[in-house]
């Protein structure tokens, strides 16, 4: 017996946990049931997360929770509580099974059956940023080698446990070369060991467009963050309805699954809601804690449901279904179909041992760091690239000179164009004269110096090589 944590949420929330437990449970789930509040009630009590210190306590004691769609009250101050439960948690994959149930529910592309492993706790959703002139605001893209090595070698056995055949991995390294360079480094470095499973590489605007016209193309897909949630819900939505699509959050000691959709407060306690979303979320939940034959009973009963055409008003369509059911008959009628497999659509079979082979992250020996340069942001409201230049000569010295200046990532000086728009944020960087050493006491000295002369320095970065390669970016444009 597994004690889990659930979540009824807000909106259609409540209806559709309570169908989606009676069928696990009907099914034979093994589970006993630890209840938390979260979502709007507890944010407008004047907690910002959404959730109680207490919850959290039972949420980590369980390690596994089930949880319905919440509303976030709109306005400023309120923090996203998937994503909160996601970072706090180490939540570092997200897995969402994108199906095509054709002819029963309506798509362009009968043949989809593809699974997006989207990175969860890193990328631009580290969500740091700041204002760093009048005119520039920043948001920094952290891609770490650990988290790189865990979602990547996720997404390889689960492939293997799943009898998938391919991982595809989607990246931008063409534009984005330390970041996505990395997360591709990793991608093709992990696959070796995957010898039997097809791997491959699209650049994700070309892949994402394959993606949206031949789906049947792709089996496993792993990508960073950003770039998994948006093709997620475009992948469960072209598949029939993001309405039909669950989602699990894995880490390495908890787990969390839900519908990918909102809470849809108009629809609530009207017995309408689909419960199938949150219903795919709980049958991923039954696999994850090793009850992979209730699992299996719970998907080929709910397909069969499908293809008996008892449909809820989202996927009802005249012609195709039969009957339009609520919230609660269609969970009786899942739960009547248990034991039964569909005859047209693809039944599963799914391993009696769900767990998957994943070894902690192991640090590999640090490479030999030196620094090269350092890149001194600066606030200058002035446009001629020239005069900044001039401007700076000052902090020149026997040892460090100024060698570039880029504005938005493209250089300007020296040989810049004078078609190219700069705002008030400029990149000037600086290396050692040839035949030099550069030191943190360089930079601590040109800092000084700027200081003196008015110069507004809003922060550096230091340049490094690791293990004898240069790892930073150039100026577009050298």
């Amino acid at each position: 017996m597994k004690r889990i944590t659930v979540a009824k949420g807000d909106g259609i929330g409540p209806e559709i946990m309570d169908a989606t437990l009676a069928i696990i449970k009907a099914a034979g789930a093994q589970i006993e049931v630890d209840e938390i509040e979260v979502g709007e009630k507890v944010y407008l009590a004047g907690n910002t997360s959404g959730i109680a210190k207490e919850s959290w306590d039972t949420i980590r004691r369980n390690k596994v929770f089930l949880k319905a769609p919440i509303t976030t009250p709109q306005g400023g101050g309120y923090k996203s509580l998937n994503v909160t439960t996601r970072k706090f948690l180490g939540l570092y994959a997200n897995i969402r099974p994108c199906m095509s149930l054709h002819p029963y529910v309506k798509t362009k592309h009968p043949q989809m059956d593809i699974v997006i492993v989207r990175e969860n706790e890193e990328d631009l959703y580290a969500g740091i940023e700041h204002q760093q002139t009048d005119e520039v605001v920043q948001c920094l893209k952290l891609i770490s080698r650990p988290g790189c090595e865990k979602i990547v070698r996720y997404a390889f056995e689960y492939a293997k446990q799943y009898g998938r055949k391919k991982v595809t991995c989607f990246t931008k390294d063409n534009i984005m070369k330390q970041t996505d360079g990395l997360f591709h480094q990793v991608f093709d470095e992990i696959a070796k060991e995957y010898p039997e499973i097809e791997n491959e590489h699209w650049i994700i605007d070309i892949g994402a467009a394959k993606m949206a016209d031949t789906p049947e193309a792709f089996d496993v897909i792993v990508m960073p963050n950003l770039y998994g949630d948006v093709l997620s819900d475009v992948a469960a939505q072209i598949a029939g309805s993001v309405g039909l699509a669950g989602s699990a959050n894995i880490g390495e000691e908890c787990a969390m699954f839900e519908a990918i959709h909102g809470s849809a407060p108009r629809r609530a306690g009207q017995n309408m809601a689909n419960p199938s979303g949150l219903l795919q979320g709980a049958i991923q939940m039954l696999a994850h804690i090793g009850q992979s034959e209730v699992a299996e009973k719970v998907q080929n009963a709910w397909l069969k449901t499908i293809e008996d055409g008892i449909h809820t008003y989202d996927i009802y369509k005249e012609g195709v279904s039969k009957e339009k059911v609520g919230t609660k008959e269609f969970a009786e009628a899942v739960i009547r179909n248990l034991g039964n497999k569909p005859s047209q659509l693809k039944a599963v079979s799914y391993a009696k041992e769900s767990s998957l082979n994943l070894p902690k992250y192991t640090r590999k020996a640090p490479l030999k760091k030196e620094l090269e340069g350092v890149d001194i942001f600066v606030h200058w409201a002035g446009t001629d690239a020239d005069e900044l230049a001039e401007k700076l000569q000052v902090m020149n010295s026997n040892e460090v000179k100024l060698t570039m200046i880029t504005n938005r990532g493209i250089k300007v000086w020296p040989e810049g164009f004078s078609e190219t728009f700069c705002t008030d944020h400029w990149r000037c960087r600086f290396k050692p004269v040839e035949g030099k050493r550069l030191t943190k006491q360089h930079i601590i000295q040109l800092l000084q110096v700027a200081e003196a002369n008015q110069v507004d320095v809003i922060k550096t970065e230091n340049l490094y090589a690791f293990g004898g390669v240069s790892a930073y970016s150039l100026g577009q444009g050298q």
